[in-house]
């Protein structure tokens, strides 16, 4: 009897250290020097990188708007709402692209880019993703920060380069850019290398009170 009473108690509390130890589904927002202390060092790898292995743009959110990612993001973070015609086509509207400080008028204008580049993703953990993570990866709307509306100029200035490498070109941008890619190698769970890590590291430096938020990928 002792025994049997021993073993369930023995059992309560490993579910119940099960419970209190999983990490919960959203983090609260820490200060970025917290959230960059936690990234995890990794090295990094291109072998067998293509651009075609992550899935993009699929359907969408909603996948019977007839609007695919790319658009569905332009919709979202038009600061003057386009008009959307046939076949989800974007007339009209307004942007302004945070990495330059520029203001966009039309939708051909912009590039919709991911924070941490596909290839930079790859190097840090992607590369071991089912094509299915991949896809979810490069079409992630469930978190703002990880695509991003900019001028096609900015975005193609930064191409797969990490923050050792390439900042936004408006300087103001810096403190925001940072905290967005940290939240965004959070949520996914990837991995800096030591030049990245570093450069990250100097950022907090400049931007003390910037605050880290993200939310785990399901």
């Amino acid at each position: 009897m002792v025994n049997a009473v021993l073993r369930g108690l023995a059992a309560a509390l490993v579910v119940l250290s099960t419970a209190v130890s999983s990490p919960a589904h959203a983090a609260e927002p820490v200060p970025l020097s917290e959230a960059v202390a936690q990234l995890p060092l990794g090295t990094e790898s291109r072998d067998g990188y293509t651009r075609e292995s992550f899935r993009h743009w699929n359907a969408g959110t909603n996948p019977s708007d007839g609007c695919h990612t790319r658009a569905e993001v332009l919709i979202h973070e038009a600061v003057e709402a386009p008009t959307i015609g046939p076949n989800c086509r974007l007339e009209g509207g307004r942007w302004l692209s945070y990495y330059d400080g520029v203001s966009v008028t039309s939708a051909s204008g912009l590039d919709i880019d991911h924070m941490v580049p596909l290839a930079e993703a790859w190097d840090s953990g992607a590369s071991a993703w089912s094509a299915q993570r991949r896809e979810q990866y490069a079409n992630d709307q469930g978190q703002e920060a990880s695509l991003v509306a900019v001028t096609a100029r900015s975005n193609r200035s930064k191409s797969d380069q990490d923050p050792a490498q390439w900042l936004p070109p408006s300087a103001d941008a810096h403190c925001r850019y940072a905290a967005e890619w940290v939240g965004t190698k959070m949520r996914w769970g990837l991995t800096v290398d030591e030049g990245e890590l570093a450069a990250l590291r100097e950022l907090t430096g400049v931007c003390p009170s910037q605050t880290v938020e993200y939310e785990r990928a399901p």
